[in-house]
């Protein structure tokens, strides 16, 4: 019992990564029902910004380049939504998933001629290895409970924004109905921009925490972005608290499959998100109007 008790916990706080990765992806849904097919390339490469940062400051620890990571990665989101995917956005919803997936194999090639294809990982002067004992034979790692931490916390504070701020009502009234919230004098696109500024801000906090967590290469970003999506569709579409919660799901459902065989880890997360299709296509938490 106590085995599967310590699968099941560290199931939680994997999904805690899965959510943390998934909620930029899940606000750039909710507001622009853009779904962005280069989030996850924007997280590995948010983890090769904290590489570079780290390399050349000089710290010890990569928690202390993320506040910076996040500054550099909410500007390029504001400019990228801007300059390229505001041009994209019209009733067609294929038009910024074929942009995106464009923007995808442009950042994967780039980093791999920067960085090659070898792997690299974010030293976090020992962080990275140190654990504590909750009692009972149960051993988490410092970092996955600091990860499952920050997820809550961001969850939280986007929550916050989108329903207790001017911004956060500007946002729900233009993804809602953005001939009106223009007419009121919402400037659309700078909103947009806003929105996928603070959507990549998160993805450098998910993209450092993944380098810290793992090893990663240029071309790990579809992988991350499989993750985030199954967690969006688990938890429901544009619904933030459900992202986290579709992350747990997938989370657990991967640790419980290592638990019976190795092979059965990444097999058993895509037969949970199948089966929660079947059995709630809307998902677990879906936004309300969706």
């Amino acid at each position: 019992m106590g085995n599967w008790g310590d699968i099941i916990i560290q199931g939680i706080l994997l999904g805690g990564l899965y959510g943390l990765s998934a909620a930029g992806l899940s606000l750039m849904f909710g507001v622009m029902r853009l779904v962005n097919v280069a989030h996850g390339d924007m997280i590995i490469a948010s983890a090769f910004l904290s590489l570079v940062i780290q390399r050349l400051t000089g710290v010890d620890s990569p928690f202390l380049c993320l506040p910076l990571v996040c500054v550099l990665m909410f500007a390029c989101g504001f400019g990228l939504q801007r300059l390229v995917l505001n041009r994209a956005l019209n009733a067609d919803m294929l038009r910024p998933v074929l942009v995106t997936f464009g923007l995808s194999v442009v950042i994967q090639n780039g980093m791999l001629e920067a960085f090659s294809a070898d792997s690299q990982r974010l030293q976090a002067n020992g962080l990275e290895v140190a654990s504590v004992s909750l009692g009972g034979g149960l051993v988490v790692g410092v970092v996955p409970l600091l990860i499952f931490a920050s997820c809550v916390a961001v969850t939280g504070v986007l929550q916050w924004i989108l329903y207790r701020t001017e911004l956060g009502r500007a946002f729900r009234a233009t993804s809602d109905d953005p001939v009106t919230a223009g007419l009121m004098g919402v400037n659309d696109r700078n909103l947009f921009a806003i929105a996928t500024g603070i959507a990549l801000a998160v993805a450098g906090i998910a993209g450092t925490f993944t380098g810290i967590r793992s090893s990663f290469y240029p071309t790990s970003g579809p992988e991350s972005l499989l993750f985030a999506f199954e967690a969006v569709i688990i938890g429901g579409l544009g619904s933030l608290w459900g992202t986290l919660a579709g992350g747990i799901v997938l989370g657990v459902a991967q640790g419980l499959g290592a638990g019976f065989s190795s092979a059965w880890q990444m097999l058993a997360g895509h037969i949970a998100f199948l089966v929660v299709l079947m059995v709630r296509p809307t998902g677990l938490f879906p936004k309300r109007g969706n």
